[in-house]
This record gives structure tokens, C-alpha cells and sequence, in this order.
């Protein structure tokens, strides 16, 4: 799953539990499918930074640029 899907999917969870109109159950399942997604989101953050870092390193290994820090 994408980033970006995986995202837009946390969002519209979020949104259905701010809105209080799910039961008890659901609500539970609905919050461990977005701890889910929110695992997966901070894997597919963590796996894109360590990209760029390796393409901001030069090729004798000294560093081109600053980090790429994701909030």
C-alpha cells in the first residue's frame, strides 16, 4: 500500500471516530486498523528519508547538503 493511500485511509478513520457514531466494537477495530496504518505510514517516512539521505551524500561519502529531518 502506498503512502499516500495509506494515509487518506488513517484520515478518514480519524475522521469517523471524531465523529462518535461508531459502536463500541468498531470503534476498537477502526483504531487498531489505524494503528496499523500509522505504523505503515512512519515505516514508508523513515524508508524515504533514508533514500534521500543516501542521495544527498556525495560519492567520497562527505555530505552535500543538511539531513532531510521529517517532523
Amino acid at each position: 500500500m502506498s503512502f499516500e493511500a495509506a494515509l487518506k485511509e488513517l484520515e478518514t478513520i480519524v475522521s469517523r471516530l471524531e465523529q462518535g457514531e461508531v459502536d463500541l466494537e468498531d470503534s476498537i477495530a477502526l483504531y487498531e486498523r489505524g494503528q496499523a496504518l500509522k505504523s505503515h505510514c512512519e515505516t514508508k517516512l523513515k524508508s524515504a528519508e533514508s533514500r534521500l539521505e543516501k542521495i544527498v551524500q556525495g560519492a567520497s561519502g562527505a555530505q552535500i547538503g543538511e539531513r532531510l529531518d521529517v517532523a
